[in-house]
């Protein structure tokens, strides 16, 4: 029986961007379990571990040997491997030999001659060598440097390398580096170089050497450090998921400390301290427990407790230059209006061809118009919406704004508020940007949700009419996040409203005013919400229940409704008899152009009798789709499903008689028609 053993690898480089670290790590995962699957080496748990200055893959339980294999090869056929008298031809030999095998060791089943190879497995130490400089080299960066005169490419320089397979070095070479079982501690606190002497030693002599090379330990020992520190200073500190993320990997050995600020800049607006802190110098903000900002913050130190006074004194020093500029910019910001700095908005340039920021804030009010008028909001709501369509991009030529690009919006809210504009338009002017990220949130007032698809389609339209759709990973104008954005926004108002007229209305405003140019990009824009429509419902509806409802995007809230109340149809026991009723209609109904029925042709009872049903369920159908209760719409049409049979097992559609077959068919279009008002019931599967 093979024994197991721990094996590590570890790739020391110069410092690696942090944003970069965990696509790495996942990456040099996925490698690893490939490789050692494809080698047919089994083994246990592969962890991927890393820090600023090291990716490391520690794999336990490892098998000492390849697994051996049989395996059966087909030959030529034995007409053609043996001669009259059986024995083998020069195709038998020959077959034979490619095999390794004897030509007596042949085997002739189903008129054909097989070879079973047996291959024993190689020493899993043999395969490494081969394996890991593969893995290496297959690391792909979006990034990537050269150095000295090598002609390899990777994220950073490689400095060293370890490699050992249980307490054994596995040699290798990789740009001109060796491997080994020498490591390298912390950059100050270790005294350098240190020795690994077993695969199972690696995390404990990291530590050793001030290196938690573990991250789930690290992130642990930063968010612990941080929450005790703040509480020191009585207060609590803000961690956001993502800066956490970045200062996990700009640290080996973390320690928390914190610094002070002059309590004058608490009178700037907090995102206006807060984003300075957070975005530019990685600290971490301090609140009191009841949600104001308090004169501190928290960084982490990449070391240990010595002069931590040095240190905070610095961090405090960075910080004060950042807030004076925050200081100077606001003061000089507020020599004028919001109103006022909109006008500077004609000097700068949307899109190459699409006029100025102050334009598209002109097309932004109309549109809001429109949408205001679509979902019948409020006279109030609608004015506050235009009045923040009109001063929404005005920030973007502030000092503030320009310094920290971050702000945009938040500074917009800020000012407004300021020059005394109503509430409504202040956070109007904020949430008009949401989401600006994977996981934001969505505006949540009736103002800002005009704004914000009024912009979202602003963008959207704009950017196809030159021919920039986003295509594979290229996205530069982040159109997906908008568009999706867009499609959770309504769904989340329940806003019934026309997609059609409202990049209509863009288009005009845009002067697109080629009918066929037009007709394309509204397809082009329907495709591309119709993708992030079954994106969303993807994650609880089957594809083939969206596919059935995702023609016509035209009402976004629309189809989320028809496509959750027909999920739940289709588990009801009746529904597959109900659906092929649907179905046999619809294949008929194609025959026809015509919903004209002469109910003075239909002489077939069961014919009377479903065009009966059909007009009574009608009436009932189509309010309720009106409401958009497909729920509802869904049991008044399952009426339908006997009357319909009945109708198939006693009239001849196709009579010879062409006005009954015309009357017949487009008894069974104008059926179809209304059915297909819900779903295509052709496209569930069954």
């Amino acid at each position: 029986m093979n024994n197991k053993k721990e094996f590590l690898l570890e790739i020391g480089t110069e410092e690696i961007p942090a944003h970069a670290m965990p696509n790495i790590l996942s990456q040099l995962k996925n490698l690893a379990e490939t490789a050692f699957k494809e080698s047919r080496i089994s083994v246990g748990e592969i962890k991927t571990l890393g820090t600023p200055r090291r990716l490391a893959l520690l794999i336990k339980d490892v098998e000492e040997q390849q697994a051996d294999i049989s395996e059966e090869k087909r030959g030529p056929s034995a007409k053609v491997a043996f001669d009259k008298d059986g024995k083998p031809t020069g195709a038998a030999i020959g077959f034979a030999r490619k095999q390794k095998i004897d030509p007596a060791d042949l085997v002739t089943r189903d008129g054909y001659i097989y070879a079973v190879v047996h291959e024993k497995g190689h020493s899993t130490d043999e395969l490494l060598k081969k394996i890991l400089p593969k893995i290496i080299c297959d690391l792909n960066f979006p990034n990537n440097m050269r150095w000295s005169d090598l002609d390899f490419k990777f994220i950073r320089p490689i400095r060293w390398i370890v490699a050992l397979f249980g307490d054994e070095i596995i040699p290798f070479e990789v740009a001109k580096v060796q491997s080994g079982r020498i490591s390298r501690g912390h950059r100050f606190l270790s005294n350098g170089d240190f020795e690994i002497a077993s695969a199972k030693d690696y995390v404990k002599e990291c530590e050793k050497n001030f290196v938690l090379v573990d991250q789930e330990q690290r992130r642990a020992m930063i968010v612990a450090e941080i929450e005790a520190t703040a509480k020191e200073c009585g207060g609590k500190a803000e961690i956001t998921d993502d800066l956490l993320e970045e200062v996990l990997y700009l640290v080996e050995y973390p320690t928390a400390l914190a610094g002070k600020f002059d309590t004058k800049y608490l009178k700037l607006p907090a995102e206006a301290v807060i984003t300075p802190m957070r975005d530019h110098q990685r600290y971490f903000p301090v609140k009191t427990f009841e949600g104001e900002l308090m004169p501190l913050f928290i960084t982490i130190r990449n070391g240990g407790r010595e002069y931590l006074d040095i240190v905070q004194h610095g961090n405090e020093r960075v910080l004060k230059a950042r807030l004076e500029d925050a200081q100077f910019f606001f003061n000089e910001d507020r020599k004028k209006s919001l109103e006022q700095h909109r006008d500077k908005l004609k000097t700068v340039v949307f899109q190459e061809g699409l006029g100025s920021i102050y334009e598209k804030t002109e097309r932004l009010e109309k549109l809001s118009t429109l949408i205001a008028d679509l979902i019948n909001t409020s006279a109030e709501d609608k004015t506050n919406a235009i009045r923040a369509a009109q001063l929404s991009k005005a920030d973007l030529v502030t000092g503030m704004v320009t310094e920290f690009t971050e702000l945009q919006g938040v500074m917009g809210r800020e000012y407004a508020k300021l020059d005394g504009e109503d509430a409504a338009v202040s956070t109007a002017i904020d949430e008009h940007y949401m989401p600006r990220f994977a996981g934001d949130s969505q505006p949540k007032t009736t103002a800002g949700r005009i704004v914000s698809l009024a912009d979202k389609i602003d963008n959207i339209v704009a950017t196809f009419s030159r021919g920039l759709i986003p295509t594979g990973s290229q996205d530069p104008f982040a159109l997906r996040r908008q568009a999706l954005g867009i499609v959770n926004m309504i769904i989340e108002a329940k806003w019934s409203i026309s997609l059609k007229k409202i990049v209509d209305e863009s288009m005009t405003l845009l002067k697109i005013t080629d009918e066929v140019g037009r007709e394309k990009l509204l397809e082009s824009v329907y495709e591309f919400i119709r993708l992030r429509i079954k994106n969303i419902l993807g994650d609880n509806v089957r594809y083939d229940i969206i596919d059935a409802v995702i023609d016509d995007v035209d009402d976004v809230y629309s189809v989320t409704l028809k496509a959750n109340a027909l999920a739940d149809f289709v588990k009801t026991s009746d529904s597959t008899k109900i659906i092929q009723s649907f179905v046999r209609v619809g294949n008929l109904a194609k025959k026809s152009d015509s919903t004209n029925i002469d109910e003075k042709l239909l002489n077939v009872d069961a014919e009377v009798t479903l065009y009966k049903a059909f007009e009574a369920i009608k009436v009932v159908a189509e309010e309720l789709i009106d409401k958009k209760d497909f729920v509802g719409t869904l049991e008044a049409l399952k009426k339908l499903s006997l009357p319909i049979d009945s109708f198939f097992d006693s009239v001849m559609v196709m009579d010879e008689d062409l006005k009954i077959r015309a009357n017949r068919l487009a008894l069974l279009k104008s059926i179809d028609d209304l059915i297909s008002k819900v779903a295509v019931f052709a496209k569930i599967v069954l």
